[in-house]
Order: structure tokens, then C-alpha cells, then sequence
């Protein structure tokens, strides 16, 4: 027989459009990193990254986690709580595993498949000092491993959430999720996830929180109550994340422009911001701002303020430069 398909459905009411939202979350691409980590020929995207780090976590316990966090199938939710704010705060996502209860840690912890059932019984039996050993190794493997590589997976997720947020303010919902993922889909007033297991809900509440993501790619994730509904799709332009430096800047545009606009301008293929760009020109936020003025006096980009942030903009004459060269 045919397999069922099974689906995650949320039901929108005409306001709860309104209230979708975009953030991404250093502590979900910290816990999913940890199957690049333990599998790397199955991400083989991250693997720079997982020959950087390894060597550095040879004296680390990671065991419980590798439990919680099995390669396959369900992880423990109150590792990967839905973010609260569009602003990613990694001590901030980290208090809050640190609040988890531990009736909810162990009711999770005792859903997990496929794990080393010793130390899920470990867990289980001492679920308050459980989450705090877990914390504590979280925080250890985020200053190891990971926090000074924040700052580039931070520019890849915040450039696919601008170009998301534009499409959802040009086209609506029905353009935001028509490529967001092939499991995504948009009916009428629905929004259906395939997933191995069927729920079928109102949103309700504060709405929905789409959240991109570097480490779970290529696979969709959601989050259903008592958390906030979330879910996790695919960042755009993964495979670029561990190439190194910003892109060359061709030699024609460089003469023209000299070496450092030109890099600016040919990175503005997607709209992003100053501090994005400066992250992945290793450049200070100050000398990028001085580079994108002239670029903007002289009509190769241009400005729109989105919320608290300036998104930055090739223009059509920009854009003629940069293919020309």
C-alpha cells in the first residue's frame, strides 16, 4: 500500500497573515550543527567548518547532546525553543533552555529514538540537574566551536530573511511560500507542512514565525504547541556559506571603481545590509557606509529603510556595471 501523507496544517485567519514574522535563532543552527558534527558525509556543505572545529572538541563531552540530538528523526524541543525576537541573542536563547521545567525536558527527552537509552535514562531520572548539564555544555560548544563563526552564517540567514520579507510585502503569503520549500505548501486559507505525522490547527496566538536556517538544510522543521508555531526552512545560498571571503571583484570594475567598491557592488547581488556586508568583507561597519555613500552618490545602489535597518540596493545602472565587466 501507497504510504500515507501526513501534514502539519495551520489555518489562517485573514489577521493571522498579518502577523507572520521572520527571525533565526544562533542556538537552533548551534544544536542542528551537531549532526554536521557527528555526520558530515551527509552535510557534506559543512564540512570546512567540520574540519575547523574538530580538532578543537577532542577533549569535549558531547554525548548527552549527540543523545538528545540523534541523527535522525525527533530532537528534544527545549533545546530549540522558537525565537522571541528578530534579533538573534544567543545568552538570551540560552536562558531560556536554562528555564526549561523538567517535567517538559523529560516528558521530551523520553520521545527521543534511536539514542543511547543510558544516558536518556540519566536524563530522565534527574531531569532539572539533566537541563543544566546541557546548558552548560551548550555554552561550552557554542565558545568552542562555534561563536566566531556566528557572524557569517548571521549575514546568510539576515540576507534570506530581507529577500523573504520582500516577497511577502510584494506578493503576499501565496508568493512567500510558492518556492520556499517543495514540503511547504499555500491552500486558500492553509498552510500544509509535510511531516511523518498529521496536526491540523488554528495559528492563533502571536502568529507564525518563519525561521531560515544553515544547518538543518535541506530539510524543513516545525515547532506546533505549547511552543509558538514555527517553522524552519532552508536559507538561500547555503552552498556559499564557508567560501572564503567576499566575491572577486572582476578586474575592469575594479580599475574603474577601485578593489574594495567593486567587491561591495558585485556582493549586492541580494539586497543586505551595512553590518551584513561587513561581516563578509571584514571590513568595519564605518568604511562599508563610506564606500556605500559614494556608490549611492554616484547611482550604483540605493537606500530603503527596512525597520531598523538600511537595506542596500544594486541599481539597473549597478547592475549594468557588474554584468559588463
Amino acid at each position: 500500500m501507497p504510504k500515507k501523507s501526513c501534514h502539519v496544517e495551520w489555518i489562517f485567519a485573514p489577521e493571522d497573515v498579518a502577523r507572520i514574522r521572520f527571525a533565526f535563532s544562533p542556538i537552533w543552527e548551534l544544536v542542528t550543527s551537531l549532526r554536521a558534527l557527528r555526520d558530515p558525509a551527509r552535510h557534506s556543505l559543512h564540512l570546512p567548518w567540520v574540519r575547523a572545529v574538530r580538532p578543537r572538541l577532542a577533549g569535549v563531552d558531547l554525548s548527552e547532546l549527540f543523545a538528545l540530538v540523534p541523527l535522525h528523526g525527533y530532537l528534544v524541543d527545549f533545546v530549540t525553543p522558537t525565537p522571541e525576537t528578530p534579533m538573534p541573542d544567543f545568552a538570551a536563547d540560552l536562558e531560556r533552555v536554562r528555564r526549561t521545567s523538567p517535567e517538559r525536558a523529560a516528558e521530551e527527552a523520553s520521545w527521543v529514538v534511536g539514542s543511547d537509552p543510558h544516558l536518556i535514562e540519566r536524563f530522565t531520572a534527574d531531569p532539572e540537574a539533566g537541563v543544566a548539564r546541557v546548558a552548560d555544555t551548550l555554552e561550552h560548544y557554542w565558545e568552542t566551536a562555534f561563536a566566531e563563526f556566528w557572524p557569517r552564517i548571521y549575514g546568510l540567514l539576515e540576507a534570506d530573511v530581507l529577500r523573504r520579507s520582500r516577497q511577502l510585502a510584494v506578493g503576499g503569503a501565496r508568493e512567500l511560500f510558492a518556492d520556499l520549500h517543495p514540503n511547504v505548501r499555500w491552500h486558500g486559507d492553509r498552510l500544509r507542512v509535510t511531516r511523518p505525522w498529521d496536526y491540523s490547527e488554528p495559528i492563533g496566538g502571536d502568529g507564525l514565525v518563519l525561521v531560515p536556517t544553515a544547518f538543518y538544510w535541506p530539510d524543513t522543521a516545525v515547532m506546533v504547541e505549547p511552543y509558538q508555531p514555527m517553522l524552519l526552512y532552508p536559507a538561500t545560498g547555503v552552498g556559499t556559506l564557508w567560501a572564503s571571503g567576499p566575491p572577486p571583484a572582476p578586474g575592469a570594475l575594479a580599475a574603474l571603481l577601485g578593489r574594495t567598491r567593486a567587491q561591495i557592488l558585485t556582493a549586492l547581488a541580494d539586497p543586505t545590509t551595512t553590518s551584513a556586508l561587513a561581516r563578509r568583507m571584514t571590513l568595519t561597519p564605518g568604511a562599508v557606509s563610506q564606500h556605500l555613500t559614494v556608490l549611492a552618490d554616484g547611482g550604483l545602489v540605493t537606500r530603503r529603510r527596512l525597520g531598523r535597518e538600511v537595506v542596500y540596493r544594486r541599481t539597473p545602472m549597478g547592475d549594468s556595471l557588474v554584468c559588463a565587466s
